[in-house]
């Protein structure tokens, strides 16, 4: 009787293509996604507003966009990481690249209000909710 193993690589190289193929949904889907190395975030609920805190530790402001319409948020950028060109590198874990986050908030966003900061390496957002999702008082007769 011969007992085979099955290649645990294999079984790791089938769900990374399927979250993958997930990821690269149309953005404006009703999920969280995007591609590369994603920036870890935050969102909370201040009164009617969303904040969102995104870290992007060495990336450029001028490297970053982003976008509000409805009630998605799409942070997009990129982050390169130099070194000497004789440099011989015996260990990468700092990620580098394109990257491409969208997150669905719980309500519509005014996006002329939407106000940014960038310091530190943490994007904050201010998304303040649009008038049409704020809650209504009825008055009863």
């Amino acid at each position: 009787m011969v007992i085979r193993a099955r290649d645990p690589f294999a079984t790791l190289l089938g769900l990374q293509r399927a979250m993958d193929s997930v990821m690269g949904s149309d953005w404006f889907g009703s999920r969280t996604s995007g591609s590369g190395a994603f920036p870890l975030l935050n969102v909370l609920a201040d009164g009617d507003d969303f904040v969102v805190e995104a870290e992007l530790p060495g990336v450029k402001k001028e490297d970053l966009d982003v976008q509000v319409r409805g009630d998605t948020l799409r942070i997009q950028g990129k982050k390169t990481i130099a070194h000497d060109d004789n440099a011989s590198i015996h260990r990468r874990e700092r990620a580098a690249g394109q990257f491409d986050r969208t997150v669905t908030l719980p309500a519509e966003i005014d996006s002329a209000k939407v106000s940014a900061e960038y310091r530190d390496g943490v994007l904050t957002l201010r998304l303040p909710r649009a008038e049409s999702a704020k809650p209504r008082t009825v008055n009863i007769n």
